[in-house]
């Protein structure tokens, strides 16, 4: 038997002209966290646009029936604090959720509605959509006319409900670069490198930016981004963003300096070996070869000159901070001038391995390939990736650091 506590306004029972006033007056009766089902003889969506639009977000709207003879609707009053003796043992849902369900709207005024709402957001508030399909236009035209001020995370991907929470950003805090991004978690690396984003040579782009240049589904690489954060390890990456700038210079010479000096005479040996055996069926060989010499004349030079000019006065840079050192500005001027150069020679490098890998149609093996041929094609990505790194740590951490030091020193 229902109880007194259920509050059922039966409509039909309503002369037509007083139906919404009534329905109205007793909604405004209703304190925080009661609700008032209404039985009405059809579906009463039109009551819920003009609900929203004089007492705005307050409600939450619930279909207990559909039809075909009987529609009936739970609206209930947001609650302004949680409820800590809700049924069953859960919280009810809070004022600071703000949800809209774009199904419940009437076509032509969805994004009209989502964009009204979005802009009465104050920053840092956010505004989680429901939807019975992937409402990725949204986020399009959203970035298109109102520009790079959201952030978007998919909560929930169908089949039934996609379910997206919709950010707005705070002033002055700008979308981080590919660069930014690694050196926080390198984990995130390994997603550019899926979709030929390049993070270290072309790290100082948005997420956004470089996905436009290459036509990449930007919501569905931010999406994968998010998850990265969600994924437990069972190994800590290397806190290569909380080291001294000194060990970094050292662990970069150590690791990838040394990788490179101990294989990349071997790869241009197994090169030059490979195109005279094979060039002749393979003419691209005849590229790759040249690439990787160029390669090895531009990294012979380029490592000696981090080696004797520019690791060493980062060190310096490092001892004046720590009062070890008195602090000596260079004859090269500021340590920006030398910094540009390695990342102009980083660049020349990053593009003559690009286009080894384009030529090589992604290092894929020939069916005549010798143990040279096959040694080569798998030498050659491994050099690459960690190449990658190598500069990811110089550009992205190395650098910027080195020289934001610098300026403190300066003062």
């Amino acid at each position: 038997m229902q109880t007194v506590t259920e509050n059922i306004l039966n409509v039909t029972l309503i002369e037509p002209r007083l139906k919404h006033p009534t329905i109205f007056s007793r909604f405004d009766d209703l304190n925080e966290g009661e609700s008032l089902t209404i039985h009405n003889d059809h579906d009463p969506k039109p009551l819920y646009y003009q609900l929203l639009g004089e007492r705005g977000n307050i409600f939450y709207w619930e279909y207990l029936e559909q039809g075909p003879e009987w529609w009936k609707v739970k609206i209930s009053k947001h609650m302004t604090t949680k409820n800590e003796d809700a049924k069953n043992g859960e919280d009810k849902k809070t004022s600071t959720e703000n949800i809209l369900n774009v199904t419940l709207i009437e076509p032509r005024l969805k994004h009209p509605t989502i964009f009204s709402r979005f802009d009465e957001l104050n920053e840092g508030e956010s505004l989680t959509i429901h939807n019975d399909h992937d409402p990725k236009p949204l986020y399009y035209q959203l970035l298109g006319e109102r520009g790079n001020i959201f952030t978007w995370e998919y909560l929930e991907q169908g089949p039934e409900w996609w379910k997206v929470k919709i950010s707005k950003r705070i002033t002055g805090e700008n979308d981080e670069t590919l660069g930014q991004i690694a050196a926080k978690d390198l984990r995130k690396a390994q997603i550019f490198k899926k979709y030929g984003l390049d993070f270290c040579c072309g790290g100082k782009k948005t997420v956004k930016e470089a996905c436009a240049e290459k036509g990449l589904d930007v919501t569905k690489i931010e999406q994968e981004l998010q998850q990265t954060e969600k994924i437990a390890v069972s190994a800590r990456p290397l806190p290569y963003n909380e080291w001294e700038l000194d060990f970094l210079a050292d662990y970069i010479v150590n690791t990838h300096h040394s990788y490179v000096k101990k294989n990349l005479p071997d790869i241009v040996a197994y090169a030059n070996k490979v195109f005279r055996v094979h060039g002749s069926r393979h003419p691209e060989l005849q590229k790759v070869n040249a690439l990787i010499e160029a390669i090895n004349g531009e990294l012979s030079t380029h490592l000696v000159k981090e080696e004797k000019i520019l690791f060493p006065y980062i060190k310096n840079l490092v001892a004046a901070r720590n009062n070890t050192q008195h602090f000596q500005q260079s004859p090269f001027g500021t340590v920006q001038n030398p910094v540009n150069m390695m990342e102009i020679e980083h660049e020349m490098v990053g593009k003559y391995l690009a286009e080894i890998r384009t030529v090589t149609n992604n290092y894929e093996m020939p069916e005549d390939a010798c143990a040279s041929y096959s040694l080569l094609y798998r030498m050659l990505p491994e050099f690459e990736d960690d190449l990658h790194t190598h500069i990811h740590l110089e550009n992205n951490i190395l650098f910027p650091k080195a020289a934001a030091l610098e300026k403190v020193l300066l003062k």
